[in-house]
Parts: structure tokens; sequence; C-alpha cells
């Protein structure tokens, strides 16, 4: 159904001038995008950045990812459990978390 919508819009003549905004849906565009940034080597990739920031360590079993403490640089609240022993990844943006089992009250 999304497809069928996106071909609408780009047929439309309001649509035809501004195509190159438009086209950022193309999947060549984006695969040209991430060819170019993957390129200069002497930059991280934004996997490679997120995994350098070691486990968070949370003392609760669940945790509420926001991505960053500024709501406006966040993402949508994902609650996360931490039951495994392994690191629990959120979806959005990557940071790992780890239940601290070594917490006492």
């Amino acid at each position: 159904m999304a497809s069928s919508v996106l071909r609408t819009l780009a047929k439309s003549t309001n649509l035809r001038a501004n195509a190159r905004n438009f086209c950022i849906v193309s999947g060549d565009i984006i695969t040209t995008h991430t060819a170019k940034w993957m390129q200069d080597t002497s930059k991280k990739s934004p996997m490679q950045l997120i995994n350098e920031v070691p486990p968070i360590k949370v003392e609760g079993r669940i945790v509420a990812c926001e991505g960053d403490t500024n709501p406006a640089l966040g993402h949508p609240i994902e609650f996360i459990c931490l039951d495994k022993a392994e690191p629990a990844i959120c979806k959005y943006c990557g940071l790992r978390y780890i239940q601290d089992h070594g917490h006492h009250h």
C-alpha cells in the first residue's frame, strides 16, 4: 500500500519540481549515501561508535532507554528486560544494558 501511495505522489505535478528531495526514499540513493559515508576510512561508522560505549549497569530487572537525557535528542521510550546473562540492546539507539547482580540493598 505504501509503495502505491509513493508512486502516486511521485507522478503528481507538484512533486516533479521536488523530485530530488522526494527520491530520498529510493533504495539506490540510500545505498549510494551509505557507500559514500563508508569510503572515508578515517571516520568510524555509527555502529562502531555505539559499540565503544560499555554496557550500562542497572540495578533493577527493567530499564527504560530514551537514547539521551535530552528528549529532543532521544527516541521513543523503550522498556528493556534484563533477565538474560548477556547485555540487552536498545532497538533504537544500540545502547547495551546489563543487570548489576552485585548490587544489594
